[in-house]
């Protein structure tokens, strides 16, 4: 297992990134939407949670102090004050849902948008699996998401001794005082945990992000191997590649030498070039390169030619600068329509 990181150097492409992602892999920071729904609960208490408390005090404050206007003769009273009180405390407690929906949906948007994974739910032996799961328990990942619980955990009662030790004689005098007092004072030490606790989620949410982007980059590291396999998969083989770029230039050869015997004229240097030529004024304004090779090929043509009854024209600088300049099956540039007319000139006298 060691080994086979240590030869993962390679970064990993934008297809096994894409693949990857395809498959619901991708980084996820857990530390962001708690820290998200602390901000959330701290807005709550700044902005809404004050003239909340203050609905809600009155409210217990009239049912507390007035209790003769509540009768609680049979049923339907008894669910009167129960609406009543459900609205209260419905109107005190649907902006921090709200708030902890907003707050969670976006931070997990922040960080990646939504797709339709079937792969997640696809049943899956390993899921149940003791040795897998105890492996995933005690692997890298899993003693992160451990020490993150761990320090949590330790910032979370930390700040519940240190501020519950100085509040608790203050909290005890509130609980036989008004009910607006009892919430204000609830209400303040509320502020003071919440924002210890944003300020530790806020940085334990930071190195999350780093972590869990430099662990899924890691674990999405190739080898040279694997790159290669997959550049051959996506341009495919080289060889067989290279096999087939022969086999398309030996078709096009042949098709070449096959049009030799429709040309009208060869074009030669003796030995190296030949250009085949063919002009058929019905055809084509100007005379078209049917065939042209070199060497071997060159040759050929022009044995081709002369078992045709083809004439072929020794002109060993018109045949090389035809050759670099004209495709076979172009019409030949204006260029060289002088010197050409006048081999077409004795190829139809000869006739």
């Amino acid at each position: 297992m060691s080994e086979d990181k240590d030869s993962k150097t390679e970064d990993p492409t934008a297809k096994k990134i894409s693949d990857a992602a395809a498959k619901g892999n991708v980084p996820f920071a857990r530390e962001v939407p708690v820290f998200a729904s602390a901000l959330a609960f701290y807005i709550f208490l700044v902005f809404f949670m004050p003239s909340g408390m203050a609905n809600l005090a009155e409210t217990l404050k009239d049912v507390f102090s007035q209790p003769d206007q509540w009768q609680l003769e049979n049923r339907p009273d008894v669910i009167s004050l129960g609406v009543h009180l459900a609205w209260a405390v419905a109107g005190f407690l649907i902006p921090v849902m709200l708030l902890f929906i907003l707050f969670g949906v976006g931070s997990s948007l922040a960080q990646n948008m939504p797709s339709m994974v079937l792969e997640r739910i696809r049943p899956q032996v390993s899921r149940i699996s003791p040795k897998k799961g105890f492996e995933r328990i005690y692997s890298v990942a899993g003693m992160v998401e451990f020490g993150k619980s761990f320090f949590k955990i330790l910032i979370v009662s930390t700040i519940m001794y240190f501020v519950m030790r100085g509040e608790f004689f203050a909290a005890i005098d509130a609980m036989f005082s008004d009910p607006q007092v009892i919430l204000v004072k609830l209400d303040g030490i509320a502020r003071k945990m919440v924002v210890i606790v944003l300020l530790a989620t806020a940085f334990l949410a930071a190195i999350d992000v780093a972590w869990s982007r430099h662990h899924w980059f890691t674990q999405l590291k190739m080898t040279k191997q694997e790159v290669k396999d997959e550049y051959k998969q996506a341009q495919g083989d080289p060889l067989v590649k290279s096999r087939q770029r022969s086999i398309a230039r030996d078709r096009a050869r042949r098709r070449m030498i096959d049009s030799v015997p429709r040309a009208t004229l060869v074009i030669a240097n003796p030995t190296h070039f030949a250009v085949a030529l063919r002009y058929v004024r019905e055809e084509n304004d100007a005379p078209v390169v049917v065939a042209k090779g070199q060497d071997l090929i060159a040759l050929k043509i022009r044995e081709i030619a002369e078992a045709n009854g083809i004439p072929v024209f020794e002109d060993p600088p018109l045949a090389r600068s035809m050759f670099a300049q004209v495709s076979v099956d172009s019409v030949i540039p204006p260029a060289f329509y002088k010197a050409v007319a006048e081999l077409v000139h004795r190829v139809y006298a000869a006739r």
